[in-house]
């Protein structure tokens, strides 16, 4: 049987400054090729472009990736702040109907850091600009080197830095096999308050939530505030969730093969 096909959704870019494309970091791409042994097949995050009833008839699952811009704050009624930008209004109209509709479908979807904030917020929830400006947060933005350039290192970049405490017996610890895990960090937004059917599974020592799940989904729906797209060859932890998704998406697609057969 080949392959399942995931939907990955591109980012708003400019190259030059003056040339707009639409982007996916190839980390997210080998992730799924490599770990969830699905074909990646990147859609534009622009809604006047992207068809999402036809997107779905053609790929068995979506990975929303992480990416450089914010969740712009009028989707959960709150001010935007120049200082919080870039934004993404077209990744924002196409990610946050497309996480309502995957879960309503049973569409797999799979949600990494920005994807996380995206289902939160599809599904009512609110976030907050800077986590870090929260009383007794840490700082989870990406290391930066003592003139404010971000470290040039990936490995340090990337490297775990904080322990996440999952709920015990629930979805991620079940699936990772325990109940405390280690995390990169590379985020300033997070969570403020979960949605109507966030579930949370996993917490950062300082409060901040790290993993969610949609509560009665049909499907895989699962978020991960972590990057686990950076190193799931090498991570176990990271592994075992895109291995999880892939798991997933051949079920859709066996079950999608049935009903056209």
């Amino acid at each position: 049987m080949s392959r399942p096909i995931v939907g990955v959704i591109g980012n708003a870019h400019l190259i030059e400054n003056r040339f707009a494309v639409q982007a996916v970091g190839e980390r997210n791409l080998r992730a799924v090729a490599e770990v969830s042994d699905a074909l990646p097949l990147m859609f534009a995050g622009l809604p006047d472009i992207t068809d999402i009833g036809a997107l779905l008839d053609v790929v068995d699952g979506v990975l929303l990736t992480g990416g450089r811009a914010n969740v712009h704050p009028s989707r959960f009624k709150t001010e935007p702040d120049p200082k919080h930008e870039p934004y993404d209004n077209s990744r924002d109209d196409v990610a946050l109907t497309l996480a309502e509709i995957c879960v309503a479908r049973g569409v797999p979807i799979f949600g990494v850091c920005r994807g996380l904030q995206e289902m939160n917020v599809a599904f009512g929830g609110s976030l907050h600009p800077e986590i870090r400006e929260l009383p007794g947060r840490i700082n989870h933005r990406m290391p930066r080197l003592e003139n404010g350039e971000i470290h040039p290192d990936h490995t340090v970049v990337f490297a775990d830095r904080h322990d996440v405490h999952l709920t015990p017996k629930g979805t991620f610890a079940s699936l990772l096999g325990r109940d405390t895990i280690r995390v990169n960090s590379l985020h300033g937004q997070g969570i403020l308050e979960p949605g109507s059917r966030i579930v949370v599974e996993g917490i950062a020592e300082d409060g901040t939530i790290e993993a969610i799940r949609i509560a009665e989904a049909p499907g895989f729906a699962l978020g991960v505030q972590w990057h686990a797209e950076y190193d799931p060859q090498r991570n176990p932890i990271n592994r075992a969730l895109f291995q999880a998704f892939g798991a997933a998406l051949r079920a859709r697609k066996t079950a999608r093969t049935k009903v056209t057969a």
